[in-house]
């Protein structure tokens, strides 16, 4: 079984399916993030693919401050999501809430209502700094991976 295990987990890491989501961003981080994936930037070369359900996907990509009327839906999906889990969140609201932090109707942050594993900023978030956290994240999963092998 533990053979298995890390076959799984070699596979995550090398081939990290992800899936989009927006908690209610003003759509430039979206279209980043789907920039990200064109052939252009090309994020497919490090074995990242783009799922349509939670119920396939690894990594959790999210733009836009979360709030009140997604929170329930954006918790559903993280809670479809196997394990191991990842969430990206990508944009300075979906870091912190940016200017819409302090909103009637607005949560906060990603991290606010989920576990979130690297935060993207910026007002949007480019390709390549979208590129460049998902690649450290996949980095860092091979780093923890490696150091809890047996010699």
């Amino acid at each position: 079984m533990e053979v298995v295990k890390k076959i799984m987990t070699w596979a995550r890491i090398k081939s990290p399916w992800i899936l989009h989501f927006n908690t209610g961003a003003c759509n430039a981080c979206d279209i980043e993030i789907i920039a990200a994936l064109t052939p252009r930037y090309d994020l497919e070369r490090f074995g990242v693919q783009l799922k349509g359900t939670p119920r396939h996907a690894d990594v959790l990509v999210c733009s836009g401050a979360v709030t009140r009327q997604i929170e329930d839906r954006l918790i559903r999906i993280y809670e479809q999501m196997p394990e191991p889990k990842f969430v990206v969140a990508v944009g300075t609201c979906a870091c912190s809430g940016g200017v819409f932090d302090g909103c009637y109707n607005v949560m906060g942050g990603i991290k606010s209502v989920i576990p979130v594993s690297a935060f993207i900023p910026g007002c949007p978030a480019s390709p390549k700094a979208i590129i460049d956290g998902v690649a450290k994240l996949l980095e860092s999963l091979e780093e923890k991976n490696d150091t809890g092998r047996k010699s």
